[in-house]
Order: structure tokens, then C-alpha cells, then sequence
């Protein structure tokens, strides 16, 4: 009877233990990272690296599936473009990277539970924990793609299509340096069942100053507190995009920086 009761426990703790093909994935990554962050770099290691990046690329089509973006390439690389740790850019959201020439278009697929390890693992850089307010997040645009900061200038309003459970478009600023400026980017997300689209497009609408947003900007760095200019600088394009945010569907290109956006989301395979 104990032999028997022994045997009945182990059928039923056993499959918690077993890796989920998602699991397995992040093993396999963690591996190669911890593998080139401590070695000494050579054209040897970039060989590993490069053969190390379409390994995951390949369980990461088993993961998301096909995916077809209208206008960008048919096979998605791993959007995950490093595994130095030190190397800028590291720590990108895995899932299947697909681009155009140029990179003026930029997008990711995934699922919702490797964005939900993704977002985990960001907590600590103040990363938003549930989705939704992850997408309204400048972190989340920033981290996901690229290796170019983001701002958040304004969210724009576009259809849920029939069948997807969460959109979000926003406009805003990509750049290493100070993010004050025109905002010219368009970033897309949508979910589809557990499959989650991202989609950036640079250059995407011309848009112009508010002088209401500027007179703002003015006044906060005018100010002599706080006195570090950095953290002053922060106060002042804080203040800046609310403003813009709040002033941006009365401007003449609103309307255009919307249907764009919607326009980005039709590329996606929603249907």
C-alpha cells in the first residue's frame, strides 16, 4: 500500500514539474546568455552567438506560429538581437522580429505568456505588471525594440477589430538623446487570442509644435527648483507631453497621425 500510495503521489506531482515549450525557450536563452556574457569575445564567440540567435529564432516560430505582416519580410528573426549582457540593447521582447529596409517599420510578434515572463523580468527598471498598462507605459515602447529611448507624446484612438481582446496606438519621440521634440513615431499593439502584434513606424506623420505645450516647456525650465538641471529637464518634458497629449486632438494633423495608426493595425493578422 505505501509502494502503491508512493507511485499514486508521484503521477500527480510529476507534470507540474515538466517544462512548458515557453520555459524551455527561456532556459535555452538564459543558457547562451550567461554563456556569452562571460566569454572573451572573438570571431569564434560571434559565430556561436549568430548560430546562438537562430537556434531561439527557430523555437520561437514553434512558439508563435506563422505569422504574415503585410510589407515586411515572410520569416521573422529573434527580436532578441544580443546575449552579451553588457551589450546595449540587451533584454529586447522576445518574440519574432520583422523589418523593412531601414528599419522605418519595425515589428514584433509573441505570445501573451512570454510578454507576461518579459514584463517580470523588467520589474525592476519600473516596468508597468499588467498589460494594460504596460502598453501606456514609455518603458514598455523603449525596452521592447530597438536601442533608442521613448516618449509618449499622445495615444490615439483607433477600432478594435472583431476577435481582438486589447489595441492600444501611440505617438511619440525615439532617441538617444533629448526626446523633446516633433513626434513623428507610431507605435501599434494588438492581442489576438494569445498571440500579441507590436508595429513602430518612424517618420510616420508630420506633425507641428503647440505653442500652448511650448509656453509650458518654457516656464518649467525656467524654474530654479529643483536645481539639478537633469531633474529639472524631466519636470519640464513631463509637464511638456501631458500638455501635448491634452492639446493634440484639436491640432490640424491629429486626424492623420489616427488613420495611420489604424492603418498600421490592418498590417497585422487579426482576422
Amino acid at each position: 500500500m505505501r509502494l502503491l500510495a508512493l507511485l499514486c503521489l508521484f503521477t500527480f506531482v510529476a507534470p507540474a514539474h515538466a517544462a512548458t515549450p515557453e520555459q524551455a525557450y527561456f532556459d535555452l536563452r538564459d543558457r547562451n546568455i550567461a554563456k556569452f556574457s562571460k566569454a572573451k569575445e572573438s570571431d569564434e564567440i560571434y559565430k556561436q552567438h549568430d548560430a546562438a540567435l537562430k537556434e531561439l529564432a527557430g523555437v520561437l516560430r514553434g512558439l508563435v506560429g506563422p505569422v504574415t505582416i503585410k510589407g515586411l519580410p515572410a520569416e521573422g528573426k529573434s527580436n532578441v538581437d544580443t546575449l552579451f549582457k553588457g551589450d546595449v540593447g540587451f533584454g529586447h521582447l522576445d518574440g519574432l522580429s520583422f523589418a523593412s529596409e531601414g528599419y522605418k517599420t519595425q515589428a514584433v510578434a509573441t505570445t501573451t505568456t512570454l510578454l507576461k515572463h518579459w514584463l517580470r523580468e523588467h520589474r525592476e527598471d519600473g516596468m508597468p505588471q499588467e498589460i494594460g498598462a504596460a502598453f501606456k507605459s514609455d518603458r514598455f515602447y523603449y525596452n521592447a525594440i530597438q536601442d533608442a529611448a521613448f516618449a509618449i507624446y499622445a495615444e490615439l484612438p483607433i477600432s478594435k477589430p472583431a476577435g481582438v481582446s486589447a489595441v492600444a496606438a501611440v505617438l511619440g519621440v525615439r532617441g538617444n538623446g533629448g526626446l523633446k521634440g516633433l513626434p513623428d513615431e507610431i507605435d501599434v499593439v494588438a492581442i489576438h487570442g494569445d498571440k500579441v502584434y507590436f508595429i513602430a513606424t518612424s517618420d510616420a506623420v508630420k506633425t507641428a509644435e503647440i505653442p500652448a505645450c511650448e509656453k509650458v516647456w518654457k516656464q518649467m525650465m525656467a524654474k530654479k527648483v529643483p536645481q539639478d538641471a537633469m531633474a529639472r529637464e524631466d519636470q519640464a518634458m513631463d509637464a511638456y507631453t501631458k500638455c501635448f497629449a491634452k492639446e493634440a486632438p484639436s491640432q490640424s494633423w491629429y486626424a492623420a497621425a489616427v488613420k495611420k495608426a489604424q492603418g498600421q493595425l490592418e498590417l497585422l493578422p487579426l482576422r
